[in-house]
């Protein structure tokens, strides 16, 4: 069965991070520049710290790629880590010969305590170098390719913020896209963007950190995605687990979510609508409060995640911790940080819903070359209408160009 796996390895203050994906079908177009576009979208965001302005993310196409074009196997992509020159001491691969200094204050919130405890550890550093978000750059690049290889089947990915510290944005139906991506925080209301950034600057000024909710669509999704068969193959799950998986995120819903369980099952259930209603797709339905699932498959209509992201746990004003070594009491280790990275997890959240869908997409229509995975996927589009014989109107033949 085809599938899209990948590893990503590195460390925040390595030489660099390094992605392996194997499954891409040959025949699909992809440059470099395309997968840039979202790494510095990864980068943007109010709120960021001064890492960002270190580094110019970029993927290089190590491998898996020919004239534009993937070849079917695996490609390497490696993304520099330009801080890597004022860190190759204390990251050298060599045992140096003047010891570095071990970090020992342990930091709330982060991976320092249950990682040093795990691993064996007398220094926080192996363990911070790994956790750190750092590592969802890579991840990016990886949803990257996977949007580009979901635009094939006209599928589109987008995000917003909904809430930081509190300030919640109005939003209306569609949101609008092009000015999301150019307010600084994400944001598709310009009042509540205005807020959030007052919001951010004052927690900046109180050495204090802010979190918020995003909301991440995939649009032109096809029917069945996913599984009822078994609980690993449900594509709900399969979502929840790769955003529950980007760092400080503590929530993830999916369509109405929490609030589905306030109403009774009449609010809630997406009544399908009669032929006459349907448009230009099938079993179209009269609202979405699901977020498109269905038994654990995709119904056709708009997948709605929401994910709550906690105030990053780096704070300029340390918290009360302890140390590693002693056990006694010590303010926690603090490097620079970010004091909001909601705008860069709606990013982050694209490229890992992305994913999901990509390999969702390639486990139902299979083939090794493009070209195969969409004639395979054509013909299943001319079977989803009513079971009587009445067609889908044909699927457009061509594909997108980068």
């Amino acid at each position: 069965m085809p599938t899209l796996r990948f590893l990503t390895a590195g460390e925040s203050h390595g030489k660099g991070l390094t992605v392996i994906i194997e499954g891409v079908p040959a025949g699909l177009p992809l440059t470099e520049e395309y997968i840039a576009r979202d790494l510095r979208r990864r980068q943007g965001g109010y709120g960021r710290g001064r890492r960002q302005k270190i580094e110019q993310d970029r993927a290089e196409i190590r491998s898996g790629v020919r004239h534009g074009r993937t070849i079917g196997s695996p490609i390497a992509l490696l993304i520099e880590n330009k801080d890597w020159a004022n860190w190759q001491e204390v990251m050298a691969l060599e045992e140096p010969e003047t010891p570095v200094e071990k970090v020992t204050r342990l930091r709330p919130g982060h991976a320092d305590l249950p990682g040093v405890i795990k691993y064996g550890f007398d220094d926080v550093r192996p363990v911070l170098e790994r956790a750190s978000a750092r590592e969802t750059a890579a991840r990016v690049a990886v949803g990257a390719v996977a949007r580009r290889f979901l635009e094939e089947f006209g599928v589109a990915v987008h995000s917003y913020t909904i809430t930081i510290d509190g300030v919640e944005a109005q939003v209306e139906g569609e949101p609008d896209w092009e000015r999301v991506e150019a307010s600084p925080v994400r944001c598709a209301d310009p009042e509540a963007e205005q807020r959030m950034i007052a919001a951010i600057d004052q927690a900046r000024n109180d050495g204090d950190s802010l979190g918020g909710i995003v909301e991440v669509r995939a649009s032109g999704v096809p029917i069945g995605l996913g599984s009822h068969v078994h609980w690993d193959r449900k594509i709900d799950g399969r979502i929840a687990q790769a955003i529950m998986s980007i760092n400080a995120i503590k929530g993830v819903e999916i369509g109405i979510g929490f609030a589905g369980a306030r109403l009774r099952g009449s609010q809630v259930q997406d009544v399908i609508l009669p032929i006459d209603r349907w448009g230009e797709r099938p079993w179209r339905r009269a609202t979405n409060r699901l977020g498109g699932t269905e038994g654990g498959m995709t119904n056709g209509e708009e997948v709605v995640v929401r994910a709550a992201l906690k105030p990053i746990a780096t704070l300029p004003r340390s918290l009360p911790s302890a140390d590693l070594h002693t056990g006694e009491e010590i303010p926690a280790h603090y490097e620079r940080s970010d004091v909001c990275v909601v705008p860069a997890a709606g990013v982050i959240g694209e490229a890992v819903l992305a994913t999901v869908l990509a390999e969702a997409c390639l486990e139902k229509f299979g083939g090794d070359h493009l070209e195969e995975t969409l004639r395979n996927y054509r013909a299943y589009q001319k079977t989803t209408g009513p079971r009587g014989g009445t067609a889908v109107p044909p699927v457009e033949e061509e594909t997108t160009e980068v």
